[in-house]
């Protein structure tokens, strides 16, 4: 059974504005997926990680440095990793009469306020691709949401990825590759184009041997047929643009496209378009986050 563990909220992650489905490129350092699917509240791309333990596993992660204490973040993974999100992972089955699983994800539309994953319609995208390392066979899984992931007895459909130890390996799969496990009850049937319509999450799963332990790494994941392609210039732009900020004048330095400030509950609260500075004084004193082309960056507000 995949019962997900929501580890990560991330209100403050960088998130690269929204124009479709863009490839998502581990080495920028932005901890979300830009899926250009989200269902308006603003939150959905953001990677977390789930495991076995709410039904009695005791499989666990070790990252390649720590989550972010307050907000769960995963930027500073991200940094020291270089170029994805990656970790060590050891699988214990402690009470579970299956094989234990530990996974990386992201809500393709968001979640809603009790943080339960939005379903969304994917079906006009082609499918999905991902760039990784891993040392056992992984999963890539679509997650329909909590009521039609238990209606299915938890068959999610999934795409068998297979394990790449010793280099990155590049995957591209079309939704019609995805099947239900072997194990699915005949009631517990759902058609890939029923599925398409209630995507909720898309996850990488690991599951094997108790006792087994290995690690990973996830570098790119995108629409069908597009990994392997880097973004030019995001590298670039994401370490070159810095905002400045002198009392309640934010700075840029040069005019950017779109700019938002996003507060703790990662609601926009303000946005400007085509512009070098702006004017944060009617802002209630505190934490926001700024994004700009790429750019993420905390601010405080005296």
């Amino acid at each position: 059974m995949n019962k997900k563990i929501l580890s990560i909220s991330a209100v403050l992650a960088a998130a690269a504005l929204s124009f479709g489905f863009e490839t998502w490129n581990g080495a920028d350092g932005i901890a979300r997926v830009d899926t250009g699917l989200d269902a308006g509240e603003d939150n959905s791309g953001y990677w977390y990680f789930y495991a076995d333990g709410a039904d009695g596993g005791a499989s666990v992660v070790q990252w390649a440095a720590d989550p972010d204490e307050e907000y769960g973040g995963l930027e500073p993974v991200l940094e020291a990793c270089g170029n994805g999100i990656c970790g060590t992972y050891t699988l214990d089955k402690g009470t579970l009469d299956y094989d234990p699983f530990i996974g990386i994800g992201f809500n393709v539309g968001g979640a809603d306020a009790a943080g339960k994953a939005i379903p969304v319609d994917v079906s006009s995208l082609s499918g999905v691709c991902i760039s990784f390392s891993v040392d056992h066979a992984a999963t890539l899984e679509l997650g329909l949401g909590d009521a039609t992931d238990a209606k299915i007895g938890y068959a999610n459909p999934a795409y068998d990825l297979g394990k790449s130890a010793t280099a990155v390996k590049t995957v591209n799969v079309p939704w019609s590759k995805f099947a239900q496990p072997s194990w699915a009850k005949a009631d517990q049937s759902i058609s890939i184009d029923e599925a398409l319509a209630t995507v909720a999450s898309i996850k990488m799963k690991v599951q094997a041997k108790t006792g087994s332990a290995g690690q990973f790494n996830i570098t790119q994941v995108g629409e069908n047929g597009k990994c392997g392609e880097v973004a030019i210039g995001a590298k670039a732009i994401q370490s070159s643009l810095k905002a400045q900020l002198a009392g309640r004048t934010l700075s840029f330095g040069k005019s950017v496209a779109k700019a938002e400030i996003v507060n703790l509950q990662g609601q926009v609260v303000m946005a400007a378009s085509s512009v070098k500075t702006m004017d944060l004084s009617k802002l209630q004193a505190g934490v926001y986050m700024v994004r700009a082309m790429g750019l993420s960056q905390q601010i405080m507000l005296k």
